[in-house]
């Protein structure tokens, strides 16, 4: 049985101007069809201020300044540290900063996890389980010798 994944406060940044569009997300997989914002699949947390977050989550930031017509972007990778820190990878800024950012969030959760997530046949509900579990269960299964 996997023991749970410890969760922490941490304080998200807020990024850009609070009255524009801002959120930061906890991701847990990434299409890489995509080239938008849309690749990143998790959890939508708020920004400018403390929350709970799982250790070693993979956090995208994202924040506008500037004015509505406009707008300024910026993006951030961060990675959540038992002590309550976040660690930065990476910034993007500009209309290209999803795609920008893609590769690098998806090498984040493969080290995170140890196996790859959209590369994956298994599909991201299995990743979570080591090779070993994995292994087992299939043997219990009859499916290895």
């Amino acid at each position: 049985m996997e023991e749970p994944i410890p969760f922490v406060a941490v304080e998200v940044p807020l990024i850009g101007d609070e009255r524009r569009k801002n959120w930061a997300k906890i991701v847990e997989s990434v299409d890489d069809t995509l080239g938008t914002g849309w690749a990143y699949q998790g959890e939508f947390v708020a920004t400018g201020g403390i929350q709970d977050v799982p250790v070693g989550a993979v956090v995208v930031v994202y924040g506008e300044k500037g004015s509505r017509a406009n707008p300024l972007v910026e993006a951030r990778v961060y990675t959540v540290n038992g002590d309550g820190t976040m660690t930065f990878h990476l910034a993007a800024k500009g209309r290209a900063w999803a795609r920008t950012l893609r590769d690098r969030v998806i090498e984040l959760l493969d080290e995170r996890d140890g196996a790859p997530i959209e590369r994956s046949p298994w599909g991201p509900e299995l990743v979570r389980y080591s090779d070993e579990a994995i292994a087992t269960e299939a043997r219990r299964r009859g499916l290895l010798g």
